[in-house]
């Protein structure tokens, strides 16, 4: 048996990008439910946001690694994260996923 991919969505309450980020993940891995852990991690403090090496809200990790290849922050805290061009698609966040799956 293959091993679950592990997806965790780090946020916290208050930002506006948040539960679209949640909404955009949970559509990307419909069909794949199976292959997939997901977590939603509620960011709620600055000392979990260190210890979390936290990038900004909303990020999605894919097995631990950053969905758009940002490095961990030297110190974190929480704060909005800004995505260049915008929030990932579902469709670009279903390939990141495939694309760990298919490894």
């Amino acid at each position: 048996m293959n091993k679950k991919i592990k997806i965790d969505i780090q946020y916290f309450n208050g930002c506006p990008n948040s539960s679209e980020m949640i909404h955009r993940v949970k559509e990307a891995i419909k069909g794949s439910e199976e292959k997939i852990e997901l977590n939603e991690v509620l960011v709620e403090n600055n000392e979990l946001a260190e210890k979390l090496k936290f990038r900004g809200s909303p990020t999605v990790l894919i097995s631990g690694e950053d969905i758009e290849g940002r490095e961990e922050p030297e110190s974190a805290s929480i704060n909005c994260r800004v995505y260049e061009n915008g929030l990932p698609s579902v469709e670009e966040i279903r390939e990141k996923i495939l694309s760990n799956i298919e490894v």
